[in-house]
């Protein structure tokens, strides 16, 4: 059987046999609640304190802006919703980008719902947001804007800086999902400007179920869950101690390697994107993560293309997983500009730091390969058709 190549690391990563390491000990034996005020709770929340401040020193933020969630969806609800709603006074009107995240999408729905107005903003071909459009978006009563840092379908990353100055000049809060950005694109939430910023562990080799939101002192936000005092009376609930570990250890490592893992995604998207040809696009723009690669195969459909490739051991995506259930084509190539053709068309494949040159070049060959023959059935397919038709 031929080892399997995994190519979707923008859904999730393995987590790191390190970061598991640092984990376990608090499984078992370090297991009292962080909460508790004996020496076993102590030892808990030694541990998440400790935690919370390298997640604080990688952000370049201070430990008290930092706030433990359950993952990136549940950051992201809780940043739109909360910002919002705590900050009303200004007004009920919010601006974001129109390929954000499905956890932001779906809460700013939720805001329309109770009376707020949201304008999204456009992007181009290659998925990138201007500043122009930020700028024509902003009014008085606005009280939110969020733009995500890095697309996590097609990899593109926007001004986040100069997006943030903007809005600051109307007063406006600034809210980035940064869930595909941390561990491969530098996050500085002082010099980004932001007001909160959106990671999730299991994007950089930690765990799952653990994510954070960093909330910039002296903004005002709405508490998540109620029922207890937790993170400072804003989000209750019993500290998840070993994944909180984990998080930390997995944000400090890709701190660390982070431009070796640069170097390294950039390599293998390079060698990837020998792939293009006339019936191959690149669906997004040159400044963009640099281990996040979307194709579009023109006359292939991308399921077929998918199970063809699962049943040879490679491993992509159509994009993202939170969408996997949806029938809805992808919002972010709509915005685009693709047709419904061309999306159902589109493939992404994301590279992480385990991923090798020769898996690159042994999926570009397999999928030459696949292409070749899916369009070659599709044309046979189309001439009998036409062939029945004239009998």
């Amino acid at each position: 059987m031929k080892e399997r190549i995994y190519l979707d690391h923008a859904a999730t990563t393995p987590t790191d046999e390190a970061v598991l390491r640092e984990m376990i000990p608090y499984f078992s034996e370090v297991y009292g609640n962080a909460s508790s005020t004996h020496r076993a709770g102590r030892d808990a929340v030694a541990a998440v304190d400790r935690a919370r401040e390298s997640i604080a020193r990688a952000l370049h933020a201070s430990p008290s802006e930092i706030y433990f969630t359950s993952g990136g969806t549940e950051s992201d609800n809780w940043a739109v919703r909360g910002l919002a709603e705590a900050n009303s006074e200004k007004g009920r009107h919010i601006v974001a980008s129109s390929i954000e995240h499905p956890a932001v999408l779906g809460a700013l729905k939720k805001l329309e719902k109770a009376g707020y107005e949201i304008t999204y903003l456009p992007v181009n071909d290659q998925g990138y947001v201007s500043l122009e459009s930020v700028r024509q978006a902003l009014r008085e009563d606005t009280v939110l804007l969020t733009v995500m840092t890095v697309n996590n379908e097609v990899g593109s990353i926007q001004p986040i800086r100069e997006i943030a100055s903007i809005a600051h000049e109307k007063g406006v809060i600034v809210h980035t999902d940064a869930v595909q950005a941390a561990g491969v694109v530098p996050l500085d939430v002082r010099e980004m400007g932001v007001d909160a910023l959106s990671i999730s562990a299991h994007k950089f080799y930690g765990p799952k179920g653990i994510g954070a939101l960093y909330l910039r002192k002296g903004r005002k936000i709405a508490p998540l869950l109620i029922g207890g005092e937790q993170e400072r009376n804003l989000r209750g609930g019993t500290y998840n101690t070993p994944a909180i570990v984990g998080m930390g250890a997995a944000l400090e490592r890709a701190v660390f390697s982070i431009t070796e893992v640069r170097r390294h995604l950039s390599s293998l998207k390079e060698r990837f994107l020998t792939l293009t040809d006339d019936y191959v696009r690149l669906n997004g723009g040159e400044y963009s993560h640099p281990g996040i690669v979307n194709l579009l195969f023109y006359g292939v459909r991308n399921d077929e293309l998918l199970s063809a490739l699962d049943r040879e051991g490679i491993e992509a995506s159509a994009g993202s997983a939170c969408s996997s259930g949806s029938t809805e084509p992808s919002h972010v190539l709509a915005a685009m500009g693709r047709g419904e053709g061309e999306i159902k068309s589109s493939v992404r494949f994301s590279f992480g730091k385990g991923n090798t040159l020769e898996e690159i070049d042994r999926a570009v060959d397999v999928i030459k390969a696949l292409t070749a023959r899916l369009r070659k059935d599709a044309d046979l397919f189309k001439i009998n058709e036409s062939k029945k038709k004239n009998l």
